[in-house]
């Protein structure tokens, strides 16, 4: 099993972007399994002909994301937690429901808020 990362230069993702989100798929489908080391930040970098800065902005986003784990010198490894995604999300759920609440919305509006912000990121068919 090997990280397979195709840039496109097209999209309107940036390079980091596509890194990441490729990553976090591979991740969450196991086609990388928990526990899975990643390539070296330099070393992916050479690969995709990119700076390593992007690679390493690209792996921070992720580690953020608790889809992958540094360790040190021993380099950064797909998270062995599998629902970590979920609960991310569900906490940021929990802040925008306050944070609307805070705001007065009713719960209509604040769902009304929610659906537009899912559409505009994963296209009209979200949401519905």
């Amino acid at each position: 099993m090997s990280l397979r990362i195709q840039l496109d230069d097209a999209s309107p993702d940036a390079p980091f972007e596509q890194v990441r989100a490729q990553i976090a798929e591979a991740a969450r489908t196991g086609v990388l399994p928990a526990g899975h080391k990643l390539p070296t930040v330099r070393g992916l970098a050479e690969e995709l002909a990119l700076a390593a800065n992007t690679v390493a902005k690209a792996y921070r986003a992720l580690e953020a994301d608790g889809v992958v784990e540094t360790r040190g010198r021993n380099g950064t490894f797909v998270a062995a937690a599998g629902d970590a995604a979920a609960r991310e999300a569900a906490a940021a759920a929990q802040a925008f429901a306050q944070r609307a609440r805070r705001l007065g919305l009713a719960e209509e509006e604040a769902l009304r808020a929610a659906r537009e912000a899912l559409r505009a990121v994963y296209g009209r068919e979200a949401a519905g």
